[in-house]
């Protein structure tokens, strides 16, 4: 049989033990609460949008703007490209600037997949600063 001196007591009868209990008590309730209440943060509605009515920017002095229209043909400025060239004119507008912003506007009928593609390819080129362009609106 195993008998328990009080060797944690001290000479006023103190125990110096730290009791976890009350910690671990604490510590689940409050996992509890953070459980049940992060479903609750997260934005779930579906809205509409309205335009932006921020002023503009100012622009620089020579933009880069690279525009798809409504049947996919791609602009750099005024000039047509084809996707297979569209890098090639991007570094003569940029002289090879990859910190340069490209300007990109497309038409509200080009599809998701089309925007993305090219999007991807200035990505994979290593132009990381496109400025989406967007109809400015007065404010009622």
């Amino acid at each position: 049989m195993a008998m328990r001196l009080n060797e944690d007591l001290d000479s006023n009868g103190e125990m110096h033990e730290i009791n976890v209990t009350p910690f671990i008590d604490v510590m689940l309730v409050l996992l509890i609460i953070f459980m049940v209440a992060a479903p609750l943060a997260t934005v779930d509605v579906r809205v509409n949008l309205p335009a932006s009515t921020s002023k503009p920017q100012p622009r620089p002095e020579k933009p880069v703007w690279l525009s798809i229209k409504a049947d996919k043909q791609l602009f750099i400025g005024n000039e047509a490209v084809t996707q297979e060239t569209l890098l090639s004119a991007l570094e003569s507008q940029t002289q090879g600037n990859k910190d340069a912003t490209i300007f990109f506007q497309a038409d509200k009928s080009v599809d998701y997949e089309t925007l993305m593609g090219v999007m991807d390819k200035l990505r994979q080129a290593g132009y990381l600063k496109i400025g989406l362009m967007g109809m400015e609106t007065v404010a009622k």
